[in-house]
């Protein structure tokens, strides 16, 4: 299979000797090929989009609406298409690819009715016969980066809020899952969207980022990824003045106090760090346990995570499958050594097999430890011990990340205190620290990123507002 990227509603022609492998992680073996862009692909796909952005951000909503609810039915129908191509690209288990193209489906749905919610407002004049109103106003075009994590779901959603808001749109998936990536486009494609709307140009990141970052016509970049290279884009969208939107990395805290359910904060960390091989930036990765019930939690954590099934990301009960490169566990391996050397207790896992990492329970991790410190991004949790509540809020945030967290107790005092205090964008109250819907405010604060992705909030970063006055009768001047 040869796909190319997808620039005014078609897919380019390109030489068979361009063409990189596309690298299943489970086998580490090829089984596709895709054009690598370079700079003169993207800056054609920019060319598409400014052409279209007129009529596009003119559209009726009714329009965009329609789009957005038949890109909803076609993914419906090609389901198990995008279900094997997140298995077998990305690295997915079967269940939580199933759930990838599931929340997509509900998203697209849901986003579609905010092409109907863009308001603007009346604003009262001192002139006299002024009428005075703000209205909001697409960008024009937009570009998105994915990553490699939830390729499907994350792209996906760059797209379709900035097409609800009537912007064009030009994504750059992860190197690891262009085929994904380009699937966005044929389901947008069959769902009626113009040609130059959505353009897809996989490629290299510092070969095709700069004429994003570059072009003046790019109103916006939205990024997920590391935030490292966050930092970068953020730099760049500074010196040419286009806005960011960044959703970095994460070392969220899970914090389990002395009156929480044992069992069921057991299973809530377990699902918040072990969920797609720990390769989340939302997971609850430090878990942050009270003292008096430490050790009771660690026995059965441990126990728990001992009944992961890792393997075949075909098997329904497979729980941990393969990390997206082998460069990954030994990036983990080295991690881990660190910070048992510093201390830290390995009670399980800490080896792999190929790209399978298996499920690693680290206890007694301290500040200042590899494992407390840095977003490892792979099936490891560190068990951190807290004296009591005010020290486990200290603990939770004394990191320089703030994306998600949670806390597990019945106190509603303590539950309310800690939602305040949490250095974090998102807090979770009695669940995990993995949670995602289509309308709520996603993102972080601190080394995690800056503004906001879902729903409403996203239709004030993806347009402009602007000011209008109209003028009844004739207004009085001074001179």
């Amino acid at each position: 299979m040869y796909t190319t990227p997808y620039i005014n509603g078609a897919a380019i022609e390109a030489p068979l000797s361009a063409f990189a492998d596309v690298v299943n992680p489970a086998n580490r073996r090829p089984f596709a090929k895709v054009l690598m862009a370079r700079p003169e692909h993207m800056r054609k796909a920019i060319d598409a989009a400014h052409e279209a952005k007129d009529a596009w951000g003119n559209s009726l909503a009714a329009e965009r609406e329609l789009v957005l609810q038949n890109a909803a039915a076609v993914l419906e129908s090609a389901r198990q298409e995008v279900v094997d191509l997140l298995i077998d690209e990305a690295g997915s288990t079967f269940g939580k690819a199933q759930f990838e193209v599931s929340f997509t489906v509900n998203m697209l749905r849901a986003v579609s009715g905010e092409a109907r919610r863009i308001n603007g407002s009346v604003i009262p004049a001192d002139i006299p016969g002024m009428m005075s109103i703000a209205i909001r106003r697409p960008l024009g075009v937009v570009a998105g980066i994915a990553p490699f994590n939830f390729p499907f779901l994350l792209a996906t959603k760059k797209v379709c809020l900035a097409l609800a808001a009537g912007n064009t749109f030009v994504l750059k998936p992860s190197e690891e899952t262009s085929l994904v990536g380009l699937k966005i486009a044929e389901i947008f494609q069959k769902a009626g969207l113009p040609a130059g709307v959505l353009n897809v140009v996989p490629g290299d990141g510092p070969t095709v980022g700069p004429v994003l970052f570059t072009d003046p016509r790019v109103r916006l970049i939205s990024f997920t990824g590391s935030t490292a290279v966050g930092h970068l884009i953020a730099v760049e969208c500074a010196k040419n003045k286009k806005k960011a939107v960044l959703e970095l990395g994460g070392k969220s805290p899970l914090v389990v106090l002395k009156d929480a359910d044992l069992d069921y904060a057991v299973s809530t960390a377990c699902f918040g760090v072990f969920i797609h091989q720990g390769q989340i930036c939302m997971a609850g990765s430090r878990i942050i346990v009270e003292a008096p019930i430490y050790d009771a939690f660690l026995q059965r954590f441990v126990a728990k995570a001992k009944t992961l099934k890792v393997g075949d990301p075909r098997d329904p009960h497979t729980v941990i499958g393969p990390l997206i490169r082998s460069s990954q566990c030994d990036l983990i391996d080295g991690k881990i050594n660190e910070s048992v050397a510093a201390g830290a207790r390995l009670l399980l896992g800490g080896t792999h097999e190929g790209n399978f990492y298996h499920p690693t329970v680290l206890a007694d991790v301290k500040p200042g430890m590899p494992a407390f410190r840095d977003e490892l991004f792979g099936p490891v949790a560190a068990v951190v011990k807290a004296d009591d509540a005010d020290h486990a809020l200290k603990l939770a945030n004394e990191t320089a990340y703030g994306l998600s967290s949670a806390v597990l107790t019945n106190d509603l005092q303590l539950a309310m205190r800690f939602a305040m205090q949490l250095e974090a964008g998102m807090v979770h109250i009695n669940g995990p620290t993995v949670h995602d819907e289509a309308t709520v405010p996603f993102g972080g604060m601190k080394d995690s990123g800056n503004g906001r992705e879902g729903g409403h909030w996203s239709m004030d970063e993806l347009t402009e507002t602007k000011w209008i006055t109209i003028q009844m009768g004739r207004r009085p001047y001074p001179f």
